[in-house]
């Protein structure tokens, strides 16, 4: 754990409680996982129970316990299956992708080059139906918007 690190970012997000989710992302951009001794420190640091950090980062399909390492080569596709993305039309996004790449919930393409994966809540209700391809952020996705998006990720140099 760097400690240096984790304190920067408390410090960017103010020590503020309702910041939480940001704060994980951050650390896990770091560390490529939510490591148990950084969220220790975190619930020291914000005096925010660590059990309350957990319920957290469990719920969010986003957040991982396991390294992943530095060398993945594919690209995560998540979709949002939680109420208002489901009612915005997730299921038929989550199908164009499918249909596009050629692959299934939970598995990878043959290059290696995507992987998709459903999630219960990427917490932007407000946007749905949302996407998270990596790092970045996709809101009001329909079926026609899926080619395009895929697509632009095809062109970047090889990770």
């Amino acid at each position: 754990m760097n400690i240096e690190k984790i304190d920067h970012i408390l410090k960017e997000h103010e020590y503020n409680h309702s910041a939480i989710i940001s704060i994980m992302q951050d650390v896990q951009g770091i560390e490529n996982y939510l490591p148990e001794d950084t969220l220790r420190y975190i619930s020291e640091k914000l005096e925010l129970k660590l059990t309350r950090i957990f319920d957290i980062a469990t719920f969010y399909k986003t957040f991982t316990f396991v390294t992943i390492g530095n060398d993945i080569f594919y690209i995560t596709i998540r979709v949002c299956s939680g109420t208002a993305c489901h009612l915005g039309g997730a299921v038929k996004n989550l199908e164009q992708i499918q249909r596009t790449i050629n692959i299934q919930e939970g598995e990878t393409t043959d290059d290696r080059m995507f992987s998709l994966e459903t999630v219960n809540c990427l917490g932007a209700c407000a946007l749905a139906p949302v996407m998270v391809i990596d790092e970045d952020y996709y809101d009001a996705v329909n079926p026609g918007d899926i080619k395009k998006i895929l697509s632009s990720y095809h062109s970047e140099p090889e990770r």
